[in-house]
């Protein structure tokens, strides 16, 4: 079955995984897969991650089970130690250079075509921007037959000079969210998975409100309700 995040978007803390499991696979080969340690050192990285997390080894080992739930990662047995390899390109269904540039903005949040092309160095070599441009147009076409699009472009921000490329895997996303826009770090500077999760449900109440508002507009009745005439608000008394 096609990875779908419209279904089932990866919590943040699974996308900080997933994601760092791939970037130590391509910046790091000699020292993967990962032990549970340095997964959870990879994760709680200060440089190249938006947002900082401090994730626990339980908050990892959770989100370790989930993602081999949906076969995005792979224990390695054989070991004193069990080590973790991810399976991204396979089960998100996408091919290398695709999963380097989603890895990416899992990890550092909506960048330029520019931007994604520079920080991908160590991990695959774009030959130009065109190509990157050409994957994320790519990622941004997927069908729903495959499980629907995986990202997408931003409106281009005041006073920014190219518009930024965010990632789906983790639900709708707004110009000013971040690589998941549930991501959030309390004031300790530990993640919050409450907050994590109201803000997933925020954004899925505002994806359905817009559907709501669109199929209403294409009906010709008023979301206000059927006493509204269509293009009309309601004011209040």
């Amino acid at each position: 079955m096609p990875f779908d995040p419209r279904q089932r978007p990866l919590a943040a803390p699974e996308a900080r995984v997933l994601a760092t499991l791939l970037e130590k696979s391509r910046t790091v080969p000699d020292s993967y897969p990962l032990t549970l340690n340095s997964l959870v050192a990879g994760c709680n990285q200060k440089t190249s991650r938006e947002p900082v997390m401090q994730l626990s080894d339980n908050d990892v080992l959770q989100a370790l089970d989930e993602l081999r739930q949906r076969t995005l990662v792979l224990e390695i047995g054989g070991a004193r130690v069990a080590r973790w390899e991810h399976n991204f390109e396979r089960g998100i269904g996408v091919p290398m250079q695709a999963a380097a540039l989603l890895g990416l903005l899992l990890l550092r949040g909506p960048q330029t075509a520019a931007e994604l092309r520079l920080n991908a160095e160590r991990w695959h070599r774009f030959a130009d921007t065109s190509s990157v441009e050409a994957f994320l147009e790519e990622l941004a076409e997927r069908s729903d037959e495959k499980g629907g699009p995986l990202a997408t472009l931003l409106p281009r921000a005041p006073g920014a000079r190219e518009a930024r490329w965010a990632q789906l895997l983790c639900g709708p996303v707004t110009i000013e969210s971040g690589a998941c826009s549930a991501a959030q770090t309390s004031a300790g500077g530990r993640f919050d998975v409450q907050s994590d999760r109201m803000a997933r449900l925020e954004a899925e109440v505002a994806q359905l409100q817009a559907t709501v508002a669109r199929l209403c507009a294409e009906l010709g009745v008023s979301p206000d309700g059927p006493d509204t005439p269509a293009g009309h608000a309601t004011t209040a008394r």
